[in-house]
């Protein structure tokens, strides 16, 4: 038990400590909003090593340490939103067998942004939202498939600790 313990707070804490760095260091890209989703990769990883429940813990706590820390109670919201999305995702692909790391990765990616324009039509109650989808969309696919690799080649460290 104390092991689990550690560990699961060892994960809060490197999520926690990759969403400070995005904040210190936004990704500038000349589009509002886009972000790499460092954390992300420490859920994707627990959502591999660990029960699915526990991952989704993980990502829960973080998010809203993250949002009370570096944010506001809009943008927790629409982290929240994004985050139970693209964790849904990424559990429904990662356990039907039919993905690799990399694709429930890129669905997470993608989701995530589907999540926060939803959580931003309801907010701000216009569906003229939608017209920035796009652009989130492929930059979720192109930071999914980034972190999905990074996850591809940690998985076996992980393993081999474990």
């Amino acid at each position: 038990m104390k092991r689990k313990t550690a560990l699961y707070g060892l994960m809060i804490a490197l999520a926690f400590i990759l969403s400070y760095l995005e904040f210190l260091f936004p990704l500038s890209v000349g589009i509002p909003g886009i972000k790499l989703g460092l954390a992300n990769l420490v859920v994707l990883l627990c959502l591999y090593r660990l029960r699915t429940r526990d991952a989704l813990m993980i990502s829960l706590v973080r998010i809203l340490l993250s949002g009370l820390t570096f944010g506001s109670i809009t943008m927790m919201l629409y982290s929240l939103c994004g985050g139970l999305v693209s964790f849904i995702a990424m559990a429904v692909c990662r356990y039907s067998g039919r993905f690799s790391v990399v694709g429930v990765s890129i669905a997470g990616g993608v989701c995530h942004n589907i999540g926060q324009i939803a959580a931003a039509a309801v907010l701000l109650s216009t569906g003229e939202i939608v017209w920035y989808l796009p652009a989130l969309l492929i930059a979720g696919l192109m930071t999914g498939a980034l972190l999905g690799v990074a996850a591809r080649l940690a998985l076996p460290a992980l393993q081999r600790m474990h």
